[in-house]
């Protein structure tokens, strides 16, 4: 099953759950996973019309996801890596 890594800032709807085994075809599939098994962190990656928030980037087995993100088809033994970008000024 895909591995879904958690970064720090999106740990509190997983309770500091860093990682997860997720069952999924593609990356929307594994984060709907995410989603199922700790309500509340889907809206921390993914806007309100289903696109993937400007500050947030994923990456599979160590590349950076471009394109059509969440319909990238992931493997039982990738690793889907989200990476949450923290602004400053």
């Amino acid at each position: 099953m895909p591995l879904v890594l958690i970064p720090p800032p999106y740990r509190g709807p997983t309770q500091g759950t860093a990682e997860l085994e997720v069952e999924g075809e593609n990356v929307l599939a594994c984060l709907e996973a995410v989603e199922q098994a700790f309500p509340g962190i889907m809206p921390l990656m993914v806007d309100g019309n289903g696109g993937l928030h400007r500050f947030v980037k994923l990456f599979r087995n160590g590349d950076l996801l471009v394109g059509d993100v969440l319909q990238t088809r992931v493997d039982p033994t990738d690793e889907i890596e989200i990476l949450a970008a923290i602004a400053g000024g």
